[in-house]
């Protein structure tokens, strides 16, 4: 089967590469060392050394460590194996109590109630659902987005 000529034409290009690539050295970046930490004040550090795992754990009720089977802050690293470790952002709870669910349902059970100003960190987002934890020892639980005070 014969096709006309120039029809079909094939023709490499370059692909665009940052300039990292292409020899030329980026400015190195510099965080403060406040962006390094989880929190403000930590009351815990960040995990040093080989994280594995020694033998079995129980596992926590609901509601209370932050730790699903997929994501676990980062404190819990030492002790609990999750796919993922999570370093968690601050937030503020609104101007309105919050009811900390155990599950992304408005039915859900309620596993506590956050103040109205109480500071959280937020784990993890889904639709408009938050993850969140009063900190590495808990409790954690799901509030609607709507629940958190606007970012600064």
């Amino acid at each position: 089967m014969a096709h006309a000529a120039g029809a079909f034409r094939w023709r490499l290009r370059l692909a665009a590469l940052p300039e990292v690539s292409r020899g030329v050295k980026r400015a190195q970046r510099s965080f403060p060392d406040s962006a390094l930490s989880v929190t403000a004040q930590a009351s815990y550090s960040l995990p040093e050394g080989i994280v594995g795992l020694t033998g079995p754990v129980e596992k926590p009720a609901p509601g209370t460590l932050p730790l699903r089977g997929d994501l676990a802050h980062i404190a819990l690293a030492k002790h609990y194996l999750a796919a993922h470790y999570v370093i968690p952002q601050l937030r503020n709870i609104g101007d309105a109590p919050a009811p900390l669910m155990l599950a992304m349902r408005d039915d859900a059970e309620v596993g506590a109630t956050l103040d109205a100003g109480q500071e959280v960190e937020v784990l993890d987002c889904a639709g408009d659902w938050a993850w969140v934890a009063c900190g590495p020892e808990g409790p954690s639980g799901y509030i609607r987005l709507g629940m958190l005070a606007a970012s600064e």
